[in-house]
């Protein structure tokens, strides 16, 4: 089932994400709409937080074909040395924007599967910027906190006229 994806400035986005206790069918009930909110969309990644759920989970896919989705259920991330990178970040959040964000390039992560099997990675690239991003979420942070304030307030009246327009 396809579900409403919240939009900066809603203050739900900055709700912090508590663990997941228990992988249930109703945790996978979930990841699956996720998976078909993100795709319809479409995105590469998407946080329960975007949609109101504050569980600790993010389903992510940066295939072009949308054939390779990643879940990752109360992930942690490591920052494994300094060197960072830039990607030019948009988010289904945010719709419309995307500005450069710099973070680490080489991270691993440890998170439960939708099975709740544990498995860890060393993203690089795409991925674990997109990884980064989507746990951000589930902290209550957004791309727009990375960039200068003047930006993030520009986004964000913009954003705002455009909600009261469609009021």
């Amino acid at each position: 089932m396809k579900r409403e994806i919240l939009e900066f400035p809603d203050p739900r986005l900055r709700t912090k994400a508590k663990p997941v206790a228990e992988v249930t069918d109703a945790v996978r009930e979930l990841i699956d709409d996720m998976f078909e909110t993100m795709y319809d969309c479409p995105g590469i990644g998407l946080a329960a937080t975007q949609i109101n759920v504050h569980e600790q989970i993010i389903v992510i896919d940066i295939s072009e074909e949308q054939n390779q989705p990643m879940v990752f259920i109360n992930p942690e991330i490591e920052v494994l040395d300094q060197e960072t990178g830039t990607y030019d970040e948009g988010c289904l959040s945010v719709p419309g924007f995307s500005e450069t964000v710099e973070r680490p390039i080489h991270i691993r992560v440890r998170a439960l599967d939708r099975d709740g099997k544990a498995f860890e990675i060393q993203p690089d690239g795409l991925l674990a910027t997109c990884i980064q991003h989507e746990i951000d979420h589930l902290n209550g942070k957004l791309f727009v906190d990375h960039i200068s304030t003047l930006k993030r307030d520009r986004i964000r009246k913009k954003l705002e006229k455009q909600h009261r327009q469609r009021a």
